[in-house]
């Protein structure tokens, strides 16, 4: 039976879909993955892009409400926050939930500047996120 992962961040525009899009093309066969945020946004075009030039697409993706999948009685195993801490502490408690996890990552939405600057970030914290990914699955 496949372990139920949730990512979380604050929009569901850029940290949380890259963790659940890693998640689920490195392990997806071992992980049922979703990732949601707290106060849902719109995709950052930024993210979509720094995704697509490593051959994955984000680009049809739904940003989703935590407080949704909650009322919904969705179960997981583990709920990873990946925004700052003060943002991971306003996460539900899912009642099946085994883990809740904190990984900071930067916001790559919050970077100001060119668009070049902006896809920089989004490809600094999209490697970031990757390595966190594969270290994380060879323990679980």
């Amino acid at each position: 039976m496949k372990m139920k992962v949730l990512f979380v961040c604050i929009h569901n525009s850029a940290r949380s879909q890259m963790a659940e899009a890693f998640l689920k093309h490195m392990a997806g066969d071992r992980f049922d993955v979703a990732s949601a945020g707290l106060e849902p946004g719109t995709l950052n075009p930024f993210v979509v892009k720094a995704m697509q030039e490593i051959g994955i697409d984000i680009s049809t993706n739904v940003t989703k409400s935590v407080f949704d999948l909650f009322k919904d009685g969705r179960k997981f195993d583990y709920v990873i926050a990946v925004c700052d801490a003060e943002a991971a502490e306003r996460c539900p408690i899912f009642p099946s939930m085994k883990k809740k996890m904190h990984w900071s990552f930067a916001d790559p939405s919050s970077i100001t500047g060119t668009d070049e600057a902006k896809l920089a970030a989004a490809r600094r914290v999209r490697d970031e996120i990757k390595t966190k990914i594969s270290e994380w699955i060879t323990t679980v």
